[in-house]
């Protein structure tokens, strides 16, 4: 039985606060969502990267709304788990762009502080997280991002009060849950877990803790970014390379999901 967009949602936000960290290796299109699903992940998040390159565009806003929208709902459509948009800062119309999430059938969305370079000003960002949670009529899960630390923005030893201060604003303004990309240092995230009013979100880099330590830490959802679509695009880039340097192509049985495997997972059988 089909699950309504309604319970989606309910089970995004239960996901955030249950004993189990939110594990969610980010998707870019239809098969690497159904592959999520196929392996057991109860959820599915978007990357906005992986999902700009799949039709050209380099991160940063540069996909226009209507072709990130168009990809959300051929991922939304191919999985029965809750699926969260990357939808970096809103493009030019947060609002609306939280109105064609969920009409593309999502349940939550990131939003994010940083816009050309710059960091929002804090009751600017709060008034863009009011006006999404007020005017979409659904209960979205809001996955508040604040970029203080991944841009490395403003005086080093100021960066964990001014992005804790920016995250509670952020949850007092309707966030659903918190992202602090940048940070990978347990001490740092175990800080950030005390300080911040609401289940928090780290971005999973070399060097982060692994998943049962930011468990223990009380990480709540562990995101990848766009490091799963790169990483099958690095495999992709080293078949061609071995083809074209040593003329060799055995490796395609070792790293390949074999082709009824593809069938079967495309049929959600």
């Amino acid at each position: 039985m089909r699950v309504s967009q309604r319970e989606k949602a309910r089970r995004l936000e239960e996901l955030h606060g249950g004993a189990r960290i939110l594990v969610l290796p980010n998707v870019w299109d239809a098969m690497s969502a159904r592959i999520i699903e196929a392996e057991g992940f109860p959820a599915a998040a978007t990357s906005s990267s992986g999902c700009a390159a799949v039709f050209g565009y380099p991160d940063g806003q540069r996909i226009p709304r209507g072709e990130m929208i168009y990809l959300i709902a051929k991922i939304v459509a191919a999985v029965d788990i809750p699926v969260s948009a990357d939808v970096e800062a809103g493009y030019d119309d947060p609002v609306q762009t939280a109105l064609d999430v969920v009409a593309a059938g999502a349940v939550g969305l990131n939003l994010e502080d940083f816009i050309d370079g710059q960091i929002l000003p804090i009751e600017e960002q709060k008034q863009r997280i009011r006006a999404v949670r007020s005017s979409c009529g659904f209960p979205l899960v809001i996955n508040a991002r604040t970029d203080i630390f991944l841009a490395a923005h403003g005086e080093e030893s100021t960066r964990f009060d001014r992005a804790v201060e920016r995250l509670n604003e952020y949850r007092e303004a309707g966030a659903d849950s918190l992202f602090c990309p940048g940070v990978k240092d347990a001490e740092t995230i175990g800080r950030l877990v005390a300080a911040v009013r609401g289940p928090l979100n780290i971005l999973a880099v070399p060097g982060t803790p692994s998943i049962s330590e930011l468990r223990d830490l009380g990480v709540a959802r562990l995101s990848f970014g766009g490091g799963p679509s790169r990483v099958a695009m690095g495999a992709f880039r080293n078949f061609t390379r071995r083809i074209k340097e040593a003329g060799r192509f055995e490796n395609l049985s070792d790293v390949a999901i074999p082709a009824l495997e593809t069938q079967k997972i495309l049929k959600r059988s």
